[in-house]
This record gives structure tokens, C-alpha cells and sequence, in this order.
């Protein structure tokens, strides 16, 4: 998984998403907007996806060296939900590629330099590109031309079908 953070303009002052993407399906599994860019914003995502996939075996989680995913916080929360840090050196800005993408395919195809009037106008727009069109619909190279829900319900079916 991969998790990274954005910014998106309203009238009442910037509006922070964090997400959490699985690099398997390119799906996002977490998600969270808050008003301010800190740790717990990008512990709800996390939550999010951890509550989502309930991952059994150890999962890494690749994010940058920002100060929400350093803190004594997040590591704490790796440690008790079988997660394992990852991060590459500073400056590398090909390190969340995959978290990037998905911030500018939302910037362009849905929010196209918009200022919304309120936060939580921003936060339904955001739950309607990702939940409703781009986890169920929007078609990936990377997934064979199927959307990330498409892709996951694919895979796990020919796991139970043991192929």
C-alpha cells in the first residue's frame, strides 16, 4: 500500500485528503479530509484501509518522509495493526508515483482548478469521484483494463478457484 497527501481549495480555507491505495489494484481502500494536515488525517486513511482489507499477513505501507507518517503516533499504530514502514530517502520524487497519479487524475478530471464553497461540498466530491467512479469504474492499464474493484473481485476469485 501506498498512502500520500493532497490539498483542495475551499472557500472556508484548504481541505487535506490523505489516502491509502493498494498498489495491487491501484484501489484506494482509505481515505480521509480534514482541515488541517496532520497526523490523525492520515491515521483515519489508514484506518480506513486497515478496517477495508483487514490484512492478515504483514502489509507494507509506503509513504514519504512527512512529519504525520515519522511521528511516535503512526508507528504505533503500524506496530498494532501488522503493518510494516516504508520510505525512501528525502528528495526521491518518485517514491509515492502511484498515490501522485491518483492525486492528479481527481485534480483533473473532477475538481479542473475548482474552489469550493464549503469543505464538506469538497468531501462529497471526493467520495463520489472515488467511491463511485474510480475504485469501481475507471479502467487501469496496470490492471488489464479493469477497474481496481474489478481487478480485486478477479483475483479473488481465481484465489478461492486456486489457480
Amino acid at each position: 500500500m501506498v498512502t500520500d497527501i493532497t490539498y483542495i481549495k475551499t472557500h472556508e480555507g484548504w481541505s487535506y485528503l490523505a489516502v491509502v491505495i493498494d498498489l495491487f489494484s491501484r484501489r484506494v481502500v482509505g481515505w480521509s479530509m480534514q482541515s488541517r494536515m496532520t497526523t490523525d488525517l492520515a491515521l483515519q486513511a489508514l484506518l480506513s484501509a486497515v478496517w477495508r482489507r483487514k490484512p492478515k499477513n504483514k502489509v507494507m505501507i509506503h509513504s514519504d518522509q512527512g512529519s504525520q507518517f515519522t511521528s511516535k503516533e503512526w508507528k504505533s499504530f503500524l506496530g498494532k495493526h501488522n503493518l510494516d514502514a516504508s520510505m525512501s530517502r528525502s528528495g526521491n520524487c518518485h517514491d509515492n508515483a502511484v498515490a501522485e497519479s491518483f492525486f492528479q487524475l481527481l485534480k483533473r478530471e473532477r475538481i479542473r482548478r475548482r474552489t469550493y464553497l464549503t469543505r464538506y461540498a469538497a468531501r462529497q466530491d471526493v467520495f463520489d469521484y472515488t467511491e463511485m467512479f474510480y475504485s469501481p469504474n475507471r479502467k487501469h492499464t496496470n490492471n488489464g483494463m479493469l477497474s481496481p474493484f474489478d481487478y480485486d473481485t478477479k483475483q479473488r476469485k481465481m484465489n478461492e478457484a486456486g489457480v
